[in-house]
């Protein structure tokens, strides 16, 4: 399914009591096979919230800009309950709870392919950079192979399940050549999009949108989608945020 989870019955309650069909699963997705980590080890980290819940993640790359997932930008959640919490090892409680002025999905994504999956977040106030709270460097261009990398998010611990992490998680995983991600997904696997995994490790459902960062402290991928969670012959997938720079600075954001 997409890798993010929305509060449903909240959700449903909003929308009276109809949950719209781009919210039900259709993708797996969440950090398995990782171990808890605090927010200073990646203090790029952000946790998108709507109605008082943890449903996504998000980067921070400025002091008022994060990037996402588009699918984790749908136009039925209204930008009034949205927040994003920074500074904090725990998504519901520290460090800084900010509401967002305003979310830009990328307009040429489909929710039907999932490719141009990204988006931005401009928040109401700055954030104070600290040492738990830090912008991270934006790919300037397409991940190699190989590549030892960083998921980490809230999401999801174990397969089949949507019940969130409530400590911020971290799994190590190396980038995958696009000959074996396409052997996985055949041609779903477009020029924006890469595969990233290793045996038993993946990220899943809540991680959506949240960073795969290099050993060298840079951003390359958000999470994206996947096909199950960890499952060897299935690696998750990112979307590739070095082609999308221009995007950004035509946005507002400072990359």
């Amino acid at each position: 399914m997409l890798k993010f989870v929305i509060l449903l019955s909240a959700v449903a309650c909003a929308l009276g009591g109809t949950i719209p069909e781009g919210l039900l699963p259709q993708m797996d997705g969440r950090i398995i096979g990782g171990t808890a980590t605090s927010i200073s080890d990646i203090p790029w980290q952000l946790s998108l919230q709507s109605y008082g819940s943890h449903y996504c993640g998000a980067v921070i790359i400025s002091p008022s800009y994060a990037l996402t997932a588009a699918h984790c930008l749908p136009d039925y959640i209204p930008i009034e309950v949205l927040r994003v919490r920074a500074g904090s090892s725990w998504w519901f409680i520290g460090g800084d709870l900010i509401s967002v002025a305003s979310k830009t999905a990328h307009e040429d994504y489909d929710s039907s392919t999932l490719d141009n999956d990204i988006g931005l977040i401009e928040l109401s106030q700055a954030l104070t950079f600290s040492s738990y709270i830090q912008p991270i460097a934006v790919a300037t261009s397409d991940p190699e192979d190989g590549e030892d990398a960083i998921v980490s998010g809230w999401g999801s611990q174990l397969p089949g399940t949507s019940i969130n992490s409530l400590h911020l998680r971290a799994v190590p995983v190396k980038t995958i050549s696009e000959t074996a991600c396409r052997s996985a997904y055949g041609n779903r696997i477009t020029a924006n999009m890469f595969c990233a995994g290793a045996p038993g490790k993946d990220a899943c459902q809540g991680d959506s949108g949240g960073p795969l960062v290099t050993t060298n402290g840079i951003v390359i991928g958000v999470v994206s989608w996947g096909n199950g969670c960890a499952r060897p012959q299935y690696p998750g997938v990112y979307t590739k945020v070095g082609k999308y720079l221009t995007w950004f600075r035509n946005q507002g954001a400072p990359v």
